[in-house]
């Protein structure tokens, strides 16, 4: 399992192989004590990095890129129906969702932590993490807002 967050103690984004029970920095060589109940029987329970028990799951894809592939499919839709091309047109549609479903089936999932955004790729059995919740993520965002209004007050 690698683990992807940003170091606390260098404020670096890092991505680290979890080797041990000890998440270290290779910027900066700070270590992170992972807390006693991160685990429970094998699976992964609550975030390595900070206390939050909040995770979800995810596909591990950049949403821009798969943003991007149908922008790009509704123009070059909207060109060929512009050209009267009909049949060409929902192909092009077609092909767009095709590659979106093929992109869906292959690429792998992604565990994130709501509070830090630290992502875990190769959790082994992540039955009990639950897919993205908008209004967790809109607390834990307001939460971080307000601490960063008091902090500049």
């Amino acid at each position: 399992m690698n683990i992807t967050y940003r170091c606390p103690q260098c404020d670096r984004s890092v991505r680290v192989e979890l080797s041990g029970g000890v998440v270290v920095c290779p910027a900066c060589r700070a270590q992170i004590e992972p807390p006693p109940s991160a685990w429970r029987d094998g699976e992964l329970e609550r975030c390595l990095v900070c206390p939050s028990g909040e995770l979800y799951v995810r596909k591990d894809f950049p949403q821009r890129w798969g943003l991007a592939i149908i922008v790009v499919g509704f123009l070059l839709s909207s060109v060929a129906w512009a050209y009267h091309r009909s049949l060409l047109s929902l192909g092009i549609l077609i092909a767009t969702a095709l590659l979106d479903a093929l992109l869906y089936w292959l690429v792998g999932d992604v565990v994130a932590c709501y509070r830090c955004h630290a992502e875990y790729r190769g959790v082994a059995g992540r039955g009990r993490i639950r897919p993205f919740d908008l209004a967790v993520h809109e607390r834990f965002r307001r939460q971080a807002a307000r601490q960063t209004l008091s902090a500049k007050q």
